[in-house]
């Protein structure tokens, strides 16, 4: 049996990135937008789905966050003795947040990036039935594509 890559949960940037990789491949190679728009907007309901999960957990830390500073605050005034430890652990926890919020800054722009992507299809999509909206044409979104790989 195969070894599972995913055995640890995935790499949601690597998961997008593969995802505009497959778009930007599949318009060079002439895929019909419909059928890249389709499968997208099922990603990226599944990125808002992660990214709104991310948002309670990230609501429910910052809330433990301030349970565990006036833990602390008790502690350093009533308890000097666990003070140190107590500080240790807000400390800890502190970082770990700061990781957190990082993380879901990064999926909160990926996700409105992944609304531009799905705009330019739509666009292509009106273009071939000759109706001409706002937005960006294909040669765009295939040069986006590059831009972001060349960062």
């Amino acid at each position: 049996m195969a070894k599972r890559s995913d055995v640890y949960g995935i790499n949601m940037i690597k998961f997008c990135d593969d995802e505009e990789k497959y778009i930007a491949e599949g318009l060079k190679e002439g895929v019909a937008p419909e059928k890249l728009l389709e499968w997208h907007e099922k990603k990226l309901a599944w990125l808002q789905h992660e990214r709104m999960i991310h948002l309670v957990v990230t609501l429910m830390t910052c809330v433990a966050l301030m349970g565990i500073w006036l833990i602390v605050y008790y502690a350093v005034v009533n308890i000097p003795e666990v003070a140190l430890l107590m500080g240790l652990l807000m400390l800890i926890v502190i970082i770990l947040f700061g990781f957190y919020l990082r993380h879901y800054f990064k999926l909160e722009n990926r996700v409105q990036h992944w609304y531009r992507i799905a705009e330019k299809l739509h666009n292509m999509i009106n273009e071939k039935e000759g109706l001409k909206l706002r937005g960006d044409t294909a040669s765009d979104l295939i040069e986006m594509k590059d831009v972001r790989a060349n960062k």
